[in-house]
């Protein structure tokens, strides 16, 4: 009886160190195959994205350098900004079929299952190709660049990032929109080249045109040699004369050539000498015609309003 019962207690304990040693043993041969080959691969992975990173920023250290060749420096920005969404992602792929391959993991048939799948996803994800198609079309046209004022879908603001799936947006209220390529049709660049200050006077109609035109081209000449805004205003002022008159309110459009995005400061200096220049003249400014109220002469034909009776 007692060999009996210390055999099943004997072959216990022979199960219990073969798993011990089994686990023993790969523990072993992980931290001296394995192990190694990850730091490895994970070592190569951070150097590269460490070398990716090291142009990122080189590239947009010189796009702040680029004081006076604004588009030149939103092209650096967009092409950083670029370099390391796709170079990160190409990376962590690399990174992925690696450690399969470490792993003893076949990763040939997972490649082909991805490949099956990914084209029925592409049957029902025709937007996300027409996204970055248009994308590569903004990015080889140059229609925008990160940091530039557009005016896309319907929505304004400045560029702040920009891939090969979406744009980002934000306006000057601080929302951010985030606006996927395909739905892109058309791009209004607010920041290229030269943008025009153009402001519409109003005047009441009892003011001297001839007047008029000179103080307007006088105030709009002391903002273009004013040293405050000698490096924005790169065109002497436009003054078209009457251009629109509504009852009695007549229009002089003034316009200012300014540098990108440089419009508003511009045309808050206009306005500003406007109203001082036209309060020392004596020009009184125009009515608008929605608002004006009509005073209609009595008839003295007509008959007197009842007056109301006291009690």
């Amino acid at each position: 009886m007692h060999l009996l019962a210390s055999a099943p207690q004997e072959e216990h304990i022979g199960i219990t160190k073969l798993v011990e040693h089994g686990w023993h043993d790969d523990i072993i041969f992980f931290l001296q195959n394995k192990l190694p080959r990850i730091v490895a691969v994970l070592l190569v992975i951070f150097v590269l994205q460490r070398i990716v990173l090291f142009f990122v920023r080189k590239m947009r250290r010189r796009a702040d350098h680029q004081v006076g060749n604004f588009h030149r420096a939103a092209q650096l920005r967009t092409m950083a900004s670029i370099l390391r969404g796709t170079s990160y992602g190409v990376l962590a792929f690399i990174a992925f079929l690696q450690l399969l391959n470490i792993f003893d993991i076949p990763y040939q048939p997972i490649l082909a299952s991805a490949g099956i799948v990914g084209i029925g996803v592409g049957l029902g994800a025709q937007s996300i190709f027409k996204d970055m198609l248009n994308g590569i079309f903004i990015l080889v046209e140059d229609q925008y660049n990160v940091g530039e004022v557009v005016l896309l879908a319907g929505l304004k603001g400045t560029v702040e990032d920009l891939s090969l799936r979406r744009t980002t947006l934000r306006d000057a209220d601080g929302t951010l929109y985030i606006i996927p390529n395909s739905q892109i049709a058309t791009v209004s660049n607010l920041s290229r080249d030269y943008s025009v200050a153009m402001l519409n006077v109003s005047v009441d109609a009892s003011a001297n045109p001839d007047k008029v035109i000179a103080v307007l081209t006088d105030v709009a000449r002391q903002v273009r040699n004013d040293s405050a805004f000698k490096d924005i205003v790169v065109a002497d002022p436009t003054i078209l004369g009457v251009d629109k008159i509504e009852g009695r309110a007549v229009t002089y459009p003034v316009q200012i050539r300014v540098r990108a995005n440089q419009r508003d400061i511009v045309l808050r200096a206009l306005r500003r000498r406007i109203i001082m220049a036209f309060e020392k003249e004596g020009i009184p400014l125009g009515n608008d015609p929605a608002n004006m109220l009509i005073l209609r002469a009595n008839n003295p034909t007509a008959p007197p309003a009842q007056q109301p009776l006291v009690s």
